[in-house]
């Protein structure tokens, strides 16, 4: 940790005490004066024309301010998608359509006094259907014979593949080498798919938004969402609102995870407030947030790869299809995320191509998940890359670090497939990927318990398997930040940020940085943050860029107060500025040992003389985007009578750079590794034969509990970035990446059985067990 006072250190978080304490507000703890409150009439059918709708019986319920669907509002094509702008995601999106596309699709909403009145009246709507074909299998979806989900003028903002006549979303083809060389020098050809499933991302605190007016008129949506300034842009365009009659606030967040990157409510309830000239209200039951807000996308990845007996791959083809679902957000980056994030890990091969395609579906909408993309590119590659090590009598753990991407090395496939404005040909600056494999495995017993296969009861047995990963601090060229401080009477510092905390501790993180750049304790930092009227630009919670993007912004700005203080201590010290240094809140000439403390600095130049504010704004953006590193190991005791995997012990190694706050980076992973075992072994979206999902609950989507959780152990491994503000790289991501590959290795070093698909549940096991003619 060098010097440093904060850097490094776990301090309490700035909010704990008043989370704690039921103080802090979420957006459906604020009290708003005689809303109006909304309810939202779902297609009951996967894909249909409506022919006629009926809202008169509606608008005579009791209490029924306003009744709103295609007829009455102005059809804006759009995408729901909070991305950087231009979108990459298509514009295929209206608030209310004249066709439904999958089965909780949005038909009418309803705006009354109460929510049991608003609940009442979108029963009362009257709707008739003509029913169309559904399309439910994405693997058909580009045949010619299936049906069309798009067909009327939906287009991108961007240069990008999109054939909505063919279902297609989004395509992505890059490549180099000579592939068929490649396969023709190989000594074996290993060729499998891999398959990944829906997901919700169960964030306890459900889709909320609420809007009001100011006293002056302007309309003020406090709302749960990753992305407050992209709500404010989205809005102002779908409502031709202009963006000066806009303020968006983001209160504390029950959880984000991706979801609430995803601008679903407020239109609505901005639409509502600025018709009726009233307050308005929206929040989403868990059953509408299942169905009818956004989920992981599935993914189909086949690998194939030729392979010499020294393990050395000649070759690798990743063909990558991913059910965007009714409508393509993020469609085009999830995919690219699927082969950029996890290809540049392995970067010695010379022959490599990428093909993926996004396609459309009468099923619920893939968006932002953490992991994005390279979750599901990482179950493919882990697993295959343990089939070639066994096949070339390997331990995967030294397969991983003979070919691994190092310091001082880039990937072909950075420039080709990477994020940003024309991708990026980055150079690997820290990476300690060998450290994190040697001491997780330590740490999991790995070498004296792979491959034994260890009784552990009546027909139980134990497999150890790992994985490793890596992904990236923001998009570069894309992501920008931006912070403003200012030094109080006292002292003490206010720091805005646009930077969205989503319960990730991201108001602590920026205020140690600013704390460590001014040599203060935490204490005097002030941090207030997402309030679109009074902090400056900030693109938003997502792509694990907040520490890098968003602390690098903070760091530069409190680097301009720094050397203001140190003007300023100049005069009043009569001493030269480069003598100069701040210690404990005060500035001290280190030739004399003669200090002042940043208390009368402040007098000094709010009252004395040559009177100003010390104050300072900074942005930043990124030109690359260095990836954290990580590697996961599980041990799995498999029940062979009934085929349940339970996770003993769990162990992440993860280079993140320079840790800010230890604990708050071993919090993010390990809430990343529940996450991805639940996901990996119970989570599941079931549907019927019409495309109805039949489970949109807890108690019957089954997520992790506290019971289910193993022994966790989680080990930062301490690099330095020179990028990033004090060496820090992202680590909120990463740590889901491995729990399903992981697993799914254990599974087959304990029963000798490959899981190809997720959820890995008893079920399958089992049966994959039987298929096998394992006992």
């Amino acid at each position: 940790m060098g010097d440093y006072i904060n850097i490094g250190r776990s301090v309490r978080k700035i909010d704990a005490l008043s989370l704690a304490t039921g103080a802090d507000k979420f957006t459906d703890d604020y009290e708003i004066h005689d809303p109006l409150y909304i309810a939202i009439l779902y297609s009951p059918v996967a894909h249909a024309e409506i022919k006629q709708i009926d809202v008169s019986a509606a608008e005579k319920v009791r209490g029924v301010v306003d009744v709103l669907y295609y007829g009455n509002v102005q059809r804006v094509l759009h995408t729901t998608a909070g991305q950087g702008y231009p979108e990459p995601s298509p514009y295929d999106a209206l608030l209310f359509d004249r066709r439904v596309r999958f089965v909780g699709d949005r038909v009418a909403l309803a705006a009354a006094e109460t929510r049991e009145a608003a609940i009442e009246a979108v029963k009362k709507i009257e709707v008739k259907y003509r029913d169309l074909e559904p399309l439910f299998d994405m693997e058909k979806a580009m045949d010619e014979s299936a049906p069309r989900i798009h067909v009327d003028d939906e287009y991108t903002k961007i240069p990008a593949e999109y054939r909505p006549e063919q279902n297609l979303a989004a395509e992505i083809k890059i490549g180099f080498g000579d592939l068929e060389r490649g396969f023709n020098e190989a000594d074996f050809i290993e060729e499998q798919s891999y398959r990944m499933h829906y997901a919700s991302h169960c964030a306890i605190e459900p889709h909320t938004s609420c809007a009001y007016f100011d006293d002056r008129g302007r309309l003020v949506i406090v709302t749960a969402t990753q992305v407050p300034f992209h709500v404010r842009r989205i809005v102002s365009t779908v409502l031709d609102i202009p963006v000066m009659m806009i303020r968006v606030i983001k209160p504390r967040i029950g959880g984000g995870f991706g979801g609430k990157q995803e601008v679903i409510l407020e239109p609505l309830v901005a639409l509502v407030a600025w018709r009726n000239k009233r307050p308005a209200k929206v929040v989403m039951s868990r059953k509408e947030v299942f169905i009818s807000s956004r989920t992981r996308h599935p993914m189909r990845v086949r690998l194939k790869t030729g392979v010499k007996r020294d393990g050395r791959i000649s070759a690798i083809e990743m063909d990558c299809l991913m059910n965007t679902g009714a409508y393509g957000t993020h469609a085009l980056t999830v995919l690219a995320n699927a082969g950029g994030k996890v290809l540049p890990l392995f970067n010695k091969i010379e022959n490599l191509k990428f093909h993926g395609r996004s396609v459309y579906t009468n099923l619920p909408v893939g968006g932002a998940y953490r992991g994005y993309g390279a979750t599901q590119g990482y179950f493919a590659f882990n697993q295959h890359m343990d089939i070639i090590a066994r096949r070339t009598d390997q331990d995967i753990t030294d397969f991983f670090k003979r070919w691994h991407i190092r310091e001082g090395e880039t990937s072909a496939v950075f420039k080709a497939l990477g994020e940003g404005k024309e991708g990026v040909s980055q150079v690997i600056n820290s990476c300690k990927l060998d450290e994190c494999i040697d001491r997780g495995a330590g740490a999991i017993g790995w070498h004296g318990k792979r491959g034994k296969r260890i009784e552990s009861g009546r027909n139980r047995v134990k497999g150890m398997g790992m994985a490793i990963a890596m992904q990236g601090s923001g998009i570069p060229g894309i992501d920008m930040a931006a912070a403003s401080m200012k030094m109080n009477d006292d002292g003490s510092f206010n720091l805005y940020v646009g930077a969205t905390d989503i319960g990730t501790g991201s108001d602590t993180i920026l205020a140690q940085i600013a704390a460590e750049v001014l040599k203060i304790p935490v204490e005097m930092i002030i941090v207030l943050s997402s309030d679109t009227d009074l902090t400056p630009f900030d693109t938003g919670a997502y792509a694990s860029s907040t520490t890098y993007i968003s602390g690098g912004a903070v760091e530069k700005c409190a680097e301009d107060i720094k050397n203001q203080l140190l003007d300023t201590a100049s005069v009043m010290l009569k001493a030269e500025k480069d003598s100069l240094k701040l210690d404990a809140g005060k500035v001290i000439d280190k030739k004399t040992g003669k200090k002042v403390p940043y208390d009368k600095i402040a007098y000094h130049t709010l009252y004395i003389q040559d009177q100003f504010q010390i104050q300072a704004q900074a942005s930043c953006t990124a030109s690359e985007s260095p990836p954290p590193f990580i590697a996961q190991f599980a041990e799995v005791d498999v029940d062979r009578s009934t085929g349940k995997a339970e996770v003993v012990k769990f162990v992440s190694a993860v280079d993140c750079g320079q840790p800010v706050n230890p604990v708050l980076a071993e919090g993010q992973v390990e809430g990343a590794v529940v996450n991805g075992l639940s996901y990996a072994l119970c989570e599941d979206y079931i549907f019927n034969s019409k495309g109805r999902m039949v489970n949109p609950r807890f108690w019957d989507y089954k997520i992790y509990t506290a019971a289910d959780i193993p022994e966790i152990i989680t080990i930062v491994v301490n690099s330095f970035e020179k990028s990033g503000p004090f060496g820090v790289k992202s680590v909120g991501e990463i740590g889901i990446n491995g729990p399903a590959p992981a697993v799914a290795n254990a599974i087959f070093d304990a029963v000798g059985v490959r899981m190809y698909e997720t959820p890995m549940t008893p079920e399958k096991v089992w049966k994959r067990m039987k298929e096998e003619g394992v006992n």
